[in-house]
């Protein structure tokens, strides 16, 4: 867990450092305060003045004010920098995954990612926040009072050490029966998340097939299963309240059953220092408890706050598959695409998914991908951005090999409409120009020409226009205007490359064939690759190339297609009729 603590500001590390000194402070007024109050009794002993044992009751008084307010301001300073510790590991952690590529997100699944960045960090955050005051305390608390107490008595020494004894044994019974537990819960959590999730994601699909009884059995086994780990947990935590119940209790009966003994055999004179040394001993001995009482709250947290500090370093030290590229100064924006003896398979897979695929795509030049469910064809356009990179063989942007690019130049060049069309929550306007800088101002006939060529003029009927509110997932839109704002959105940054990856498939066919024209008219320089399962969205591209079990099987234009291609022609002939291509 310690290499979580490389995360806290300069602020954060002054504010710790305070912190403890603050601690050491506390301790240190509440050792003094029953050494005066030995002097009392000695004054008392001495037949003192009512002056002098006013005067170390103000001190005793002193330094409980000093232990109260000390330790008041080591909780304050503590408590902002666990906040602060909790705040950094969440940004580094978002940091990190929203540069993860496909790999690494499946590595970990949504859920689990979800949970490191919330529940794990939470864990750490808490026992910073108790660590940095009881750490500190209880070691440096212990340590004092046993050295002032140490030469008093042996009898009460050795009632001290048994009592000790006692915690430490319950100490390690709960850590070694506990701690395989902790990461068990852990791991639970991430499956009652990820269940929690589907349902909720799923919720349509759940009633429309009355599946809730499934549904709820399946979040009852997963609910159960972490519940009983908790349980099990917890019985193991309840061996705590009895402990030290026995020896908060007995220790005081052992010490002032010696006591009484020793003053029953001492004279008149030494039982009065007898009676004194019993209660500053008495004292000590309940502080040298108590720092070992916080000992025993740290290490309850301790060893999940360990299991939740190891998968918050397993987010953190992953090596992205998709590495940022040196960059390149070549002021070249062409649009230029080449595929050049390219082949993929997907991590740990055997088998390839893409093999040996070759062709070249000119500025201004629309290329569509076609071929059966499975062929690869999603998986061939996602290589341009680099979503994956290719396993064998070259994509080259602009006459670069794109792991070249850095990412942001690389992104920079493309507008890319991937196959589900995801919206943010926000206002319309902030969906379709999130794609610039913070400080960039897109002019509204950018943006505004955009909506028009995305066929997205719908926004202008809604109550507030461009301005709108869209709920997070653009669950108050249709799926058609959706991907229009998707659309919408890549077009706004004026990209050399547009990357469709099945982008019209909630459009009805007068929209898709309108927007495929202004994007002919509009945004004719730039170069378009689309996939797409409908004949009547590819049918005028430049080129279309069909894909069968990750190889191309078909070059060319639709009519020269449906002359040489097999494939290409069945497809084609399972959606239309042939006078229907042709009006198509």
């Amino acid at each position: 867990m310690l290499k979580q603590l490389r995360y806290l500001s300069k602020k954060d590390w002054v504010l710790a450092v305070v912190s403890c000194l603050f601690v050491v402070c506390n301790v240190y007024c509440e050792l003094a305060i029953p050494d005066y109050m030995q002097d009392i009794i000695v004054i008392i002993k001495s037949n003192g003045t009512i002056g002098e044992i006013l005067l170390n009751g103000l001190y005793m008084l002193g330094f409980a004010v000093g232990s109260v307010c000390s330790i008041i301001v080591a909780k304050f300073f503590s408590t902002r920098v666990a906040i602060g510790l909790g705040r950094n590991l969440r940004s580094k952690i978002y940091d990190k995954v929203i540069t993860f590529s496909d790999a690494e997100i499946k590595h970990f699944s949504t859920a689990s990612l979800i949970t490191r960045t919330t529940n794990d960090v939470t864990q750490v955050q808490n026992v910073v926040a108790m660590g940095m005051t009881l750490l500190v305390k209880a070691p440096v608390m212990s340590i004092m009072a046993i050295v002032k107490i140490v030469n008093i008595n042996l009898a009460w020494s050795l009632a001290v050490a048994v009592a000790v004894f006692l915690i430490l044994v319950t100490l390690l019974v709960i850590v070694f029966v506990a701690l395989p537990r902790f990461k068990r819960v852990q791991t639970l959590t991430d499956n009652l998340n990820r269940v929690t999730r589907e349902g909720l994601t799923g919720a349509r699909v759940v009633r429309a097939f009355n599946a809730e009884e499934y549904q709820s059995k399946k979040f009852e086994e997963t609910n159960d299963n972490i519940a009983g780990n908790h349980l099990f947990i917890s019985k193991a935590m309840s061996l705590i309240d009895p402990t030290m119940t026995i020896v908060m209790n007995g220790l005081p009966l052992a010490i002032y059953t010696i006591g009484a003994i020793l003053m029953y055999r001492a004279s008149a004179f030494d039982k009065l220092t007898i009676f004194a040394n019993m209660s500053v001993f008495g004292s000590y001995a309940i502080q040298i408890i108590m720092s070992f009482i916080a000992l025993i709250m740290i290490f309850m947290s301790l060893p999940r706050a360990q299991v939740s500090a190891r998968r918050i370093n397993e987010v953190l030290d992953v090596e992205n598959s998709i590495d940022d590229g040196s960059g390149t100064d070549k002021p070249i924006k062409t649009g230029e695409i080449q595929f050049v003896n390219v082949g993929f398979k997907y991590p740990d897979a055997e088998e390839y998914v893409l093999r040996d695929i070759n062709f070249k795509v000119k500025q201004g030049e629309t290329v569509a991908f076609i071929g059966s469910t499975g062929s690869g064809k999603s998986t061939l356009i996602n290589l341009v951005p680099r979503i994956y990179d290719a396993t064998e063989g070259q994509v080259i942007v602009d006459g670069v090999n794109v792991k070249d690019f850095t990412i942001e130049q690389l992104n920079n060049k493309i507008g890319y409409i991937s196959q589900k069309a995801v919206l943010f929550s926000g206002t319309v306007k902030d969906n379709i120009t999130m794609g610039f800088k913070d400080g960039e101002k897109p002019s509204e006939a950018n943006v505004e020409k955009a909506i028009d060529i995305a066929q997205a003029r719908f926004v202008y009927d809604l109550p507030e226009g461009v301005y709108s509110r869209i709920d997070q997932g653009g669950k108050n839109v249709s799926g058609g205007q959706k991907q229009r704002l998707s659309i919408a959105r890549a077009l706004a940054r004026n990209p050399e490359i547009l990357i469709f990856d099945d982008s019209f498939s909630a459009l009805d066919y007068k929209t898709d064939k309108a927007l495929r024209e202004a994007l002919r008219e509009k945004a004719s320089d730039t170069t378009c690759l689309i996939v797409a399962q409908r004949i009547g969205t590819i049918k005028n591209a430049d080129k279309i190339i069909v894909l069968d079990k990750g190889t191309m099987v078909g070059e060319g234009t639709h009519d020269e297609l449906m002359e040489n291609c097999a494939i290409y022609k069945e497809i084609a002939l399972s959606q239309l009729t042939k006078e229907e291509l042709k009006n198509a």
